[in-house]
Parts: C-alpha cells; structure tokens; sequence
C-alpha cells in the first residue's frame, strides 16, 4: 500500500490527482467546523460535552461518527453525506419494486445519468427535511437531553430560515465536491468523504481512552486497545477480499467470418455481498426507539411503560436483549440487500444470451438455482461476520471498559477499511496503465 503511495506521487498526472483530492478534503473538514449562523459555539460545546459523557452518550457518538462531529456543532456541513447515501440506498431499493428505474437502470450510462439526477433531487428534499428537524430540535432546547442552554441567539422565524438553508445548501456542496473527487480525484468521491468524517473522530477518541484511566493503566488501556483494533483491522482485510469465483466458459461461435468466444472467465461472488448497509440499516432502526424513549418519556407520576422498557433494554448498549435484536437485525439485512442487488436469473440470462455456461451445469433455470444456492451459502458467514464485527464495542466494553470510546469496531472499521481498500486498488490500476513493470516481474 505504501509503496502504491509513493509510486502514485512519482507519476506527475496521479500526482495532481491527489493533491486535488487533498484540497477538496481539506475544504470539506474547513466547512465541518464552520458553525452556521445564529449558533451559540460556547453552549453548544458545552453541551456537546456533557451529552458525550451522560448516559444517552451511544446514541451521540453514532450520531458524532457519521458527521465527524460536525452535526453536534451545528456547522454548515452538519448534515454531512448521509442524505446523498440515505437518497442513494432508497433509489436502490425502489429500483426493485418500480418498472420505470428498473428499465433506467439498464440502459447504460443514460439511464445511470438519470438515476443520478434523481439522487440528487431526494437528496435536496431530505436535506430540508433533515435540517428542519436538527434546527427545531436545537431551538427547542431538545437536541441535548438534559443541558438547558440556549444553543442559538435568536428564535424568530427568519433566522431559523436562514439556518436550514445553510444547512441545505451546505449539503448540496458537499454532493458537489464528492462528484468533483469522483470526476478528478482519486476514488470515488462520496466514499472518501464519509472515510474523512469517520477518520477526523479517530485522534479523539483513542486519546479519551488513554485519558479515562490515570497512569499507567491509561497507557496500558490505550496499548490494547490499538492491538485490538490493528487485529479487527486485518480481520476485516481478510474477509472483505474473500470471494468465491464461479467458472464460466464460453463456446465458440461464428460472427460474420469470425470465430468467437472459447475463453474462460468467472464470476465473483463475494462472502460479504452487501457490504457495510445491513449494519447502517439496522444502527438506523435500533435508535429510533432510543429517540422515542427520550423525547416521550412521560412525567414523574405517570412515567410511560414502554419508554422505561427501553431505557431499560435499549439505551445500554452492553444488554443482551439490544445485542440480540442488533445481530438478528443485521442478519436479516445482510439476506435482504443480497437478494434485491444480486439477481440470479438475470445473470443466468445473459450467460445464455451470450453463448456463456457454467461448466456441469445446464444453462438457463439450472444455472440461476445453483447460483442462488452458492450465493445463499456464502452470505450465512459473511451476515454472521458483520454481526461480529458490530457487536465488537459491546466486547470492548465488557472487557476494557471502553464502551462509547472504542473506534475500532461496526460501521466505522467496515466504511474505512473498505474504502482504503477500493482507492488503494484504484491506484495500483492506474499505476498498471502507465508502468508495466509489475507484470514482467
């Protein structure tokens, strides 16, 4: 990896290509801590610190991973790039149920280009959405739970306007630079900026871990933990390049005066087909009843039952009844996505379509039922290694008592590990088109 790196920066075009996607990174992390006009910064830090360190402090942390605590300081770039990935996801989803994406989806790169525009559209309107919600809450006093400050100057209807279109607007140019990382940079764009925001908590958090313990035992905390996380690190390299490659050859066959075909290829299936969604999706779920015991937790004499049932078993994260819930909902969704993104009878169709055949197996319906055999077999370990992977800080917590501060662990080690990997090999196949000398080696 390193030394695709230092390869990158002696070829003056990949070069360029870096450096700009440093710029736009740069730009993006700028724009992270510029609050968004009529903010409090004093009150908001204060609070921002006492919820980090209460007993809702799980439900802040997720909340602070996916923004790179931009959210938290109400910036202008708070809502960060999870509208463009929830637009995203949701465009993917309705592709299923709806004829119209579905026939835009294989009309090549003008049907891609559509889709796109679309993206862009739900990811404006759930910007609106998303920033009226986050902007309401901060003037409420209910974005904090249990701080009472006033997290802006003025609560009349214009400035509040005027900060959910900030927001907004903030959104749309964080969609823009992701594109422009995509179109002239290295690796795809939104990816390495979520990579950015997930990486910018980093530094912090390993510090508080070494801080919460005095001495030497701080010391010998933080050196475990590091331990673990290069181990979960290479864990995660390991399964994330696992694939199961399906043989497929092609018969020969006359085009015009041409012979055609003959070769040998295969398709790759990967043991974790659907890759980080099942656990963003069911981090998503697990924390709306966490929201709905907050804010409607009854009063004093009539306390609400199914809120304290929550509080209860929700809110700790160490309870076996949340990590129950957690692994099956990850489980569940690991199946899900598979099954909408993978189609096994499309695939067994355009293999007969082009003269293609899976050796043993006959063509057509036969092949499409062994490729769901194949592909229901190899999502059983890689649902069951995301379930790990996201139940990993409970374990942190039970053992080193790091719960709420662990970053080596879930969504966060799948995003970046993930990402590294994906730009790393766009890199070396860059390197590969300009230098040949990796294969006469």
């Amino acid at each position: 990896m390193l030394s695709a790196f230092a390869n990158a920066f002696r070829t003056p075009d990949l070069r360029k290509k870096i450096l700009f996607t440093l710029g736009i990174l740069a730009v993006f992390r700028l724009g992270s801590v510029i609050p968004t006009p009529n903010v409090n910064i004093v009150n908001v830090d204060q609070c921002r610190q006492l919820s980090l360190s209460g007993e809702s402090s799980g439900l802040y942390s997720m909340i602070n991973l996916f923004s790179g605590g931009a959210l938290l300081q109400l910036t202008i770039f708070a809502l960060g790039i999870m509208p463009y990935i929830t637009s995203s996801i949701i465009l993917q989803l309705m592709a299923v149920v709806i004829p119209r994406l579905e026939a835009l989806k294989k009309e090549g790169a003008g049907g891609t280009q559509k889709i796109t525009q679309y993206t862009r559209y739900l990811t404006i309107v759930l910007a609106v959405l998303q920033s009226t919600t986050f902007v309401t809450l901060a003037v409420n006093g209910q974005l904090f739970v249990g701080c009472s400050l006033d997290l802006v100057y003025d609560k009349s209807i214009f400035p509040i306007i005027v900060m959910i279109l900030t927001m907004t607007a903030g959104t749309g140019v964080i969609m823009w630079l992701g594109e422009l990382i995509t179109d002239r940079g290295v690796g795809n764009g939104m990816s390495v900026m979520i990579f950015t925001q997930i990486a910018a908590a980093f530094p912090s958090q390993l510090w508080s871990i070494k801080e919460s313990r005095p001495g030497a035992e701080g010391w010998l905390i933080f050196i475990l933990v590091l331990a673990v996380g290069l181990a979960v690190m290479a864990g995660v390299v390991f399964m994330e390049q696992g694939q199961r490659r399906i043989p497929v050859q092609y018969a020969k066959r006359m085009v015009g005066r041409k012979l055609l075909g003959g070769s040998t290829t295969y398709i790759p299936i990967k043991v974790n087909q659907a890759g980080v969604i099942p656990v963003i999706f069911a981090s998503s779920l697990m924390y709306l009843p966490v929201l709905y015991a907050q804010f409607q937790p009854g009063t004093v004499d009539n306390p609400n039952p199914i809120a304290s049932w929550i509080s209860a078993n929700f809110v700790r994260g160490d309870h076996w009844i949340y990590n129950l819930t957690y692994a099956l909902l990850i489980i569940g969704f690991a199946y899900f996505y598979v099954s909408i993104t993978f189609n096994p009878d499309e695939v067994a169709d355009n293999m007969k379509k082009y003269g293609g055949f899976i050796p043993g197996i006959r063509a057509g319906e036969p092949t499409a039922n062994y490729l769901r055999h194949v592909l229901s077999r190899l999502t059983a370990p890689g649902a069951l290694y995301l379930a790990v992977i996201a139940l990993i800080p409970t374990l942190a917590f039970v053992l080193l008592g790091t719960q709420g501060k662990f970053p080596f662990g879930g969504t966060s080690i799948l995003i970046i590990v993930g990402v590294g990997l994906d730009t790393v090999k766009q890199i070396q196949s860059q390197l590969q088109q300009r230098n040949y000398e990796g294969f006469l080696r």
